[in-house]
């Protein structure tokens, strides 16, 4: 017997990567200062702290505190050098979110798909 999926129709659902994963990453990417470190950090250079808070209003603490987040999900990773950190970005987290967009975009086609085919008999 088929078991029937949440996305209308028989077999397997697909398997999305689970909100404890994805959760904190777009918590991450939902503020626009992090949204701004981390495209100054896309460039593929690492950056001090002092670098990143230069030409910014934003303090070296405020800066540490929101690539501390970023680094909670993965978004950066910090090497130290000496006596100051160096953050750089991790591209992965960004790669698995598009998968999952692009999983969650494909069960919205099909179902738009479904729905057209039930209106159009």
């Amino acid at each position: 017997m088929a078991a029937f999926n949440s996305a209308g129709g028989t077999g397997a659902a697909p398997a999305l990567a689970a909100p404890a994963v994805t959760a904190p990453i777009f918590a991450a990417l939902g503020d626009p200062t992090r949204l701004s470190l981390l495209a100054r950090l896309s460039g593929g250079r690492r950056q001090s702290i002092a670098a990143l808070s230069a030409h910014t209003s934003l303090t070296r603490q405020a800066v540490t505190k929101h690539l501390r987040v970023l680094e909670e999900a993965g978004l950066v990773a910090s090497t130290r050098a000496g006596r100051e950190s160096l953050f750089e970005f991790r591209p992965a987290p960004i790669d698995a979110l598009r998968a999952y967009l692009d999983d969650v975009s494909r069960q919205w086609d099909d179902a738009i798909g479904r729905l057209q085919a039930f209106v159009e008999d």
